[in-house]
């Protein structure tokens, strides 16, 4: 419980990110579309098939692999089921007064231009096929989002002294840690050409050269003083830590050891230190192909023993524990009450079921 993540040191796949980890099933009946542009409608909002496949496009339109017509469908519902549940959030928050203003977007908008000159953020948005108004609309729907769990879920968690000291006694033999922790952040950029998103600018490297100078980008702007978590929510590729500005938790010596470039360049480190580009390999030993990138920055090296209850970080890594946790108890029965008051219809959903039985 203590090491909080596990060390992911030579090959990361970005996956696709479900709202809270829930799937949102929708209702399928036989009700026809509005007209052949509408594939799903949420409180009679309508879902536009343009919408659905600009997002299969950003999310997919990469992947050089052919895709039969029975998997494309399979990321489209997917997709639209991620829409749909959207949809269901921003209508909600709507309703409770909760849109982002204009100054929220202006300000996120301005976080996601200072690692780029204008002209690399125009060709940021080029690239992602995205107008200036697409981007501040999407950055809109997040914030929303973020507002209305925030009011609807965060203010009702309360994690408390009790708690955390229950926690601890259960769990006691978890935190007497057997071998030195090293507290690790990293960037990392990846040639696999999977899906955007995962980082703020959506930005995706897709083959070893693009990967090599994305990643040497990142660490010339850390050398010139830059802020490593900023500079990781904006470039890392890895979709367990982008979102929380790289940090890898504490990760233990013996799984260092599986990468002995990586370990001798950590081991090195001194605290709020970074390690030069390392090479990301898809196998142990020679002769294996580089599939990425990293750079790692050591926040804090621990000594074996037993973590006491007055530990500062003990206390925090038990609070954020107990504290996630409820998030998702709460997040997903709120999903599931917002889903039974929503009529919606799937008609993509009900157009493939036609077919599949002709």
């Amino acid at each position: 419980m203590y090491v909080k993540s596990s060390f992911r040191a030579r090959l990361h796949f970005p996956v696709l990110v479900l709202f809270g980890g829930t799937l949102l099933t929708v209702a399928a009946g036989c009700h026809r579309p509005p007209s052949a542009d509408v594939v799903a409608t949420v409180n009679g909002k309508e879902i536009l098939r343009a919408d659905l496949d600009r997002y299969y496009q950003a999310q997919f339109g990469n992947n050089p692999q052919q895709l039969s017509p029975v998997e494309v469908d399979i990321r489209r519902l997917e997709i639209l089921h991620q829409m749909i549940a959207d949809e269901i959030l921003q209508q909600q928050a709507a309703k409770m007064n909760l849109v982002a203003t204009d100054e929220d977007v202006n300000a996120r908008l301005t976080e996601f231009k200072a690692p780029y000159t204008q002209e690399e953020f125009n060709n940021q948005l080029k690239q992602r096929n995205l107008t200036l108004d697409d981007l501040k609309r999407n950055i809109r729907r997040q914030l929303t989002t973020t507002k209305l769990l925030n009011k609807e879920i965060e203010s009702k968690i309360n994690i408390t002294d009790a708690q955390i000291a229950t926690f601890y006694e259960q769990h006691k033999s978890e935190f007497n840690v057997v071998e030195p922790q090293y507290h690790l952040a990293q960037i990392v950029v990846t040639t696999s050409p999977a899906p955007q998103g995962t980082n703020l600018q959506s930005n995706k490297a897709t083959t070893e050269a693009d990967a090599r100078k994305k990643i040497d980008e990142a660490h010339n702007r850390l050398q010139s003083g830059d802020d490593f978590g900023t500079i990781a929510a904006n470039f890392s590729e890895d979709p367990n830590t982008a979102s929380s500005g790289g940090d890898m938790g504490f990760v233990a010596e013996s799984r260092l050891h599986t990468d002995p470039q990586v370990y001798d360049a950590i081991t090195k480190l001194k605290p709020d230190q970074i390690t030069d580009v390392l090479p990301i390999y898809d196998g142990a030993g020679p002769g294996h192909k580089v599939v990425g990138f990293a750079i790692y920055k050591l926040i804090a090296r621990e000594p074996a023993g037993q973590r006491q209850l007055n530990d500062p970080n003990i206390q925090q890594t038990i609070h954020q524990t107990l504290h996630d946790s409820e998030k998702q108890l709460l997040q997903n029965a709120y999903y599931e009450t917002l889903q039974d008051d929503a009529k919606v219809h799937n008609y993509l959903a009900e157009q493939i079921l036609k077919q599949g039985g002709q």
